[in-house]
């Protein structure tokens, strides 16, 4: 854990350095043009470790809010402008650029300024765009009817995703006129303040739809009182291990996993004993690990989170090489799987090569 922490510690400072110092070069050589924009890169950079340190909650509302969005986003931009340097240098190395080129050139400056605004002016766009995905599933368990679910996961509800942005999420639900709402984990970002401030649960008592969540890991990062408390407040129901069967919504039983943060959560084995398998069987388990045991257990379909598929490419490639199943549909023997890569965002909300989600689930007998 030490060593983890080392590494999201050390890498953005050296990116940060990297990234200063060529950009230092590449300005126009004009000292207080020069100065201006590397020191704002650096105060931008120190604001991400300031909004992550939790210090913000005791600031005013619109500072904090700010802290938080100019930090998280920094850190988004500083990845694309450490890719950018890097081709470069690559290109200076195979003579392909000359070495020139990449000092006190302020056509290049502007250039890679301009066509970095236009990208995460398009990320933003998109990020709020929210795809709705469309799954059918059909079973030989009967049914009685066909049933329809809206499944989402990783709202990350907080500083950047407001009351706002959940009203517009959940009308979108609402439309979709499902018999119930299932959400992945990860209902908060990290901090209880701008949800109870924001009275963010009066929207979910809006709904007058049964909504059944499992915890994320950001749950817990919240404080899981806290966290507990929204639901509550909300009409959430939060399963913990625990399975439910959904009277009145076909022939369903809901199996919601305690996040893995937690050490002592049960295994899958453990939840489903004296569960009927006889019914359709979801099983909701934030982080998308050992999909096999799903398998093993006789699940008929489990969804999960947590991934967001990286939120921006390259990162979704790393996603995509730690996961057996980082984004999307699968099926393993005959259990139906599919990993959201989340209907709101961590961090800046940007999306490049990824999207921003809801599944609508019809379930049907053969």
């Amino acid at each position: 854990m030490k060593f983890a922490f080392l590494i999201f510690l050390l890498l953005p400072i050296a990116g940060q350095t990297y990234v200063a110092w060529r950009t230092w070069q590449l300005l126009p050589d004009i000292m207080p043009l020069r100065m201006a924009v590397v020191g704002l890169m650096a105060l931008a950079f120190v604001t991400f470790f300031v909004a992550m340190s939790g210090v913000i909650d005791r600031w005013p509302m619109p500072l904090a809010t700010l802290t938080y969005e100019v930090g998280t986003s920094w850190l988004m931009i500083l990845l694309y402008l450490f890719l950018v340097f890097v081709c470069l240098d690559v290109l200076r190395l195979c003579h392909v650029v000359p070495s020139a080129a990449l000092h006190s050139n302020g056509w290049l400056s502007g250039g890679i300024a301009v066509a970095l605004t236009v990208l995460f002016a398009l990320a933003y766009f998109h990020y709020n765009d929210k795809k709705r995905v469309e799954m059918m599933v059909t079973t030989k368990k009967n049914m009685k009817k066909d049933v329809k679910l809206v499944l989402v996961s990783d709202l990350h509800l907080g500083y950047h995703n407001t009351r706002a942005d959940l009203h517009r999420w959940l009308t979108l639900l609402k439309a979709e006129h499902p018999d119930a709402i299932l959400i992945g984990g990860d209902l908060i970002d990290g901090s209880y303040r701008p949800v109870a401030q924001e009275h963010m649960a009066e929207e979910f008592r809006n709904l007058d739809i049964p909504v059944i969540a499992c915890l994320g890991n950001h749950d817990y990062y919240t404080g899981l009182n806290a966290d507990l408390q929204f639901c509550r407040d909300a009409g959430i129901m939060v399963l913990r291990d625990k399975a439910i069967f959904l009277d009145g919504i076909g022939n369903i039983t809901v199996i919601g996993r305690d996040d893995r943060t937690n050490r002592q959560r049960k295994s899958l084995s453990e939840v489903m004993r004296g569960v009927d398998k006889s019914r359709f069987l979801i099983e909701l388990d934030h982080q998308p690990y050992h999909l096999e045991e799903a398998e093993n257990n006789g699940v008929d379909f489990e969804f999960a989170g947590h991934t967001h598929h990286g939120q921006v490419w390259p990162i979704s490639w790393i996603t995509d090489a730690i996961y057996e199943d980082a984004f999307g549909p699968l099926r393993k023997g005959q259990t139906n799987y599919y990993v959201s890569s989340g209907l709101g965002i961590w961090g800046a909300k940007f999306r490049i090569g990824t999207q921003s989600e809801y599944l609508v689930l019809t379930i049907r007998q053969q």
